[in-house]
């Protein structure tokens, strides 16, 4: 009963992923089909019209189309990311109307040419093209016509997981299953028996993770609230793990999450192996790529010289010389494999995306134990691809923060949005460590999350438990707009905008920095950061802060994003603008309090929040939030203040 009890989680996780993927593609169409393009152009998914600059090839001898675009400098998001599919779109009429975003009827035409972006910089963009035939297309159309360029589905993600788990479903390697019923089925985790480890720079909780990682047979999860050292206990484990293997496979969901991790094993001299796109790479990480090191490799001239041989053999089609092209052929094949077993044989770690783990390059290879990096943001079929080169599973991250994205509202709410992380945290506790000393934050801004989210169950280290920015500051501050009569209202592409509390948070910004000293806060380097959830906020908050001269100084230390931009990363001072003012108490967006989360969880010592406690405490998190600044900070009556 245990493996038709897994066998059918991994089915329904199938068809969810399919739903997911076709609701994806129907709103993919549907944008043309109905015309509404006009919502989504210049969105981080969408930008017309283009300008075509030029073209060429680059390094992989692939054919390159570099196109341009106007840009307010304010993007939060650009969907344009090297490796994502894009489709080029056009009208015969230019009946595009930029005062009011829309087309004035139908007839969006689509070149059927499925392209892929190259490198993205600014408001240029290089578009790998699949044939010269595509190119001729698209630079006829654009003599004569308005061009523009969308980011299509990507049905690449959607395979490799579908392919996983049918795999994982049908597999009769006694091993995978034993793993797969440890984390979906009725059998427990086992753990070996082993001397203890003991670091002196970890504290006593981080130390149990890493014996407990090191000592999983199957499983074993590290459970990181905000602050707490994960990805420093994580590259403990992983290292501990090196002295008793000889090789490990390190995964996350985004390439950034890979190389972050990898950076911090480089610095502890751990020879690290990157697959994937090389653009998708950070410039940090991009020596330690699988490309660079195959170029790089003693035998790879000889390698490239045999290439040039072939191809001006097979250019020429000389019959005189075949038994001399097999000859090159077989030297070819002897390189290629040498340089390849020598790249692997000298990894300590192999680190890909999850999705990444089915790259042709790692088909063969297996490994004793996988780590998942903030396997909390990823999906669970997303999961199993890497899985399946396993024999155990060490899982890191923190479901009370930011969840993976699922596109289809149905999709989500029949479990696709469920991770496999949140599932062993309440199925298998005997399996999961919470890490509960945080080094970030003043004790007042940690205690509500720590209350609504972790049980109580977080603890300030000494060293930040009482930092401040000024010892006259409290470290949290409600500026409640209720008696403002500000007005939210819904753009163009369906985000939510508060002009009014945008005009706030810049003022907000300026009288803080007066209070404190400018001086102090430039020579101290205090740095800023100003959250909304709604992507309009941030833009226009973006623009309010650029016509200011008066934070010309100190441009480098204030950084304004959504909620999602900013999950890992930290601020000594943080402003949340709400944006959400009405009488219903509808908060939308707001009730993901995964999201909230990591927004009142990023300042160091000072947490500013802005908005309508009318409106928001008709939610009893934000009830009992209100309740929490005005017993262990302030709340102050905003005042509104003429431009």
């Amino acid at each position: 009963m245990e493996s038709l009890s897994s066998i059918a989680h991994l089915q329904m996780l199938d068809e969810l992923l399919k739903m997911d993927f076709d609701y994806e593609v129907a709103e993919y169409n549907r944008t043309f089909n109905e015309d509404n393009i006009g919502s989504h152009v210049n969105e981080p998914d969408c930008k017309y019209p283009i300008s075509i600059c030029g073209s060429g090839y680059n390094a992989l001898n692939q054919l390159i189309l570099t196109i341009s675009y106007d840009t307010d400098g304010d993007e939060i998001e650009n969907l344009f990311e090297p490796g994502s599919p894009v489709e080029f779109f056009y009208r015969k009429d230019q009946s595009f109307d930029f005062r009011s975003d829309t087309f004035s009827d139908s007839g969006v035409k689509r070149l059927s040419y499925t392209c892929f972006v190259d490198a993205c910089k600014d408001n240029v963009l290089q578009i790998q093209l699949p044939n010269k035939s595509a190119l001729s297309s698209i630079m006829d159309i654009s003599g004569s016509t308005l061009i523009g360029l969308r980011v299509s589905v990507n049905d690449t993600s959607f395979r490799v997981m579908h392919e996983s788990l049918q795999t994982a479903m049908h597999s009769d390697n006694e091993r995978f299953v034993r793993l797969r019923e440890t984390l979906l089925g009725n059998l427990h985790p086992r753990f070996r028996q082993q001397p203890p480890v003991f670091l002196p720079w970890l504290n006593a909780v981080q130390n149990k993770a890493v014996n407990r990682a090191v000592a999983a047979q199957d499983v074993s999860v590290v459970h990181g609230p905000p602050g707490t050292g994960k990805t420093t206990t994580m590259v403990e484990a992983i290292i501990e793990t090196l002295h008793r293997e000889i090789q490990v496979l390190v995964c996350a969901p985004s390439n950034a999450a890979v190389d972050w991790i990898c950076e911090q094993l480089s610095k502890r001299s751990v020879n690290v192996l990157r697959i994937g796109n090389p653009v998708k790479i950070s410039d940090e990480m991009l020596a330690c790529s699988y490309e660079r090191r195959y170029a790089d490799h003693p035998d790879y001239p000889e390698l490239w010289q045999i290439r040039q041989n072939i191809r001006h053999i097979e250019e020429n089609k000389s019959s005189a010389k075949q038994d001399y092209l097999r000859h090159l052929r077989k030297r070819q094949i002897e390189l290629e494999i040498k340089i390849n077993a020598d790249i692997f044989r000298r990894a300590q770690v192999v680190s890909c995306t999850l999705i990444g783990s089915a790259y042709h390059i790692l088909e063969h290879h297996h490994f004793s134990t996988l780590f998942i990096d903030e396997a909390a943001q990823a999906l669970e079929p997303a999961c199993w691809s890497a899985i399946l080169k396993a024999d155990r599973v060490i899982l890191s991250g923190d479901h009370c923060q930011l969840p993976p994205t699922v596109k289809c509202v149905e999709a989500a709410r029949k479990g696709l949005s469920n991770t496999l992380m949140e599932h062993l945290v309440k199925t298998k506790p005997e399996c999961v460590t919470l890490l509960t000393t945080q080094y970030r934050m003043h004790r007042d801004i940690m205690e509500f999350s720590s209350r609504w989210f972790y049980r109580g169950a977080l603890r300030a280290s000494p060293e930040v438990a009482d930092r401040m920015v000024h010892l006259m500051d409290t470290p949290l501050t409600w500026i409640d707009t209720a008696s403002c009569a500000f007005e939210e209202r819904q753009n163009k592409s369906m985000s939510r905008i508060n002009a009014d509390e945008a005009k706030l948070v810049v003022h907000t910004l300026r009288d803080y920095v007066n209070m404190i000293g400018l001086e102090r806060l430039v020579n101290d380097k205090i740095d800023f950061g100003i959250i909304s959830p709604y992507r309009a906020q941030v833009r226009m908050i973006r623009r309010l802060l650029k016509m200011q001269r008066f934070y010309r100084r100190m441009r480098g230390q204030i950084s304004v994003n959504s909620v999602d931009g900013f999950q890992g990363q930290e601020r000594d001072v943080i402003i949340i603008s709400m944006v959400r003012d009405n009488e219903k108490g509808d908060i939308g967006f707001l009730s993901d309090l995964r999201r909230m989360n990591v927004a009142i969880t990023r300042a160091r010592m000072k947490l500013i929040l802005i908005g309508n406690s009318e409106t928001l405490k008709k939610h009893r998190f934000y009830n009992a939030l209100f309740e929490h600044f005005s017993i262990r900070g302030q709340v102050i009556e905003a005042v509104t203040e003429e431009e």
